[in-house]
């Protein structure tokens, strides 16, 4: 069965101007003054086997302390900041690409996970998550009983 959709004339280009701007943003990032916020969203991969799901998060240059993980209503949600580096103030800067700020990212996670038992480590950069799912979500074989 088929939803119904009200056809709009335009949605194309409204849809590519969106995928314009969000490839804009990635490549340009967001441009800042000196002393403003940026919220900046890190890049997630996220994968499931019989047993878990898997993320891991690309968070280069933030400290351990800095990243916190939280389970709350079958929400993942990976928070914290990466601090600017302190400089003497003899550096003229010609050029400045990286990020800083905070961050977060959250996802519903499809299926019911035991949270109590969730395990993050961080190496290299990179947020490892693992989310063992609960009882009733790992997938079952059912024995065919023969008569």
């Amino acid at each position: 069965m088929m939803a119904i959709v009200r056809w709009n004339p335009n949605r194309h280009w409204l849809n590519l101007r969106d995928e314009m701007s969000r490839v804009f943003e990635d490549f340009f990032g967001n441009a800042t003054k000196e002393g403003e916020d940026v919220v900046w969203a890190p890049r997630v991969d996220i994968s499931e086997t019989a047993e878990e799901f898997r993320v891991r998060a690309e968070l280069p240059g933030v400290c351990a302390d800095c990243i916190n993980v939280d389970i709350e209503n079958n929400t993942l949600i990976i928070q914290g900041e990466k601090q600017k580096e302190e400089t003497d103030g003899q550096e003229n800067f010609y050029r400045v690409e990286r990020l800083y700020g905070r961050f977060m990212r959250s996802f519903t996670l499809p299926q019911r996970v035991k949270a109590d038992q969730v395990k993050a480590r961080y190496k290299d950069g990179i947020l490892h998550i693992a989310i063992p799912k609960a009882e009733e979500a790992k997938p079952r074989q059912i024995q065919v009983e023969v008569e």
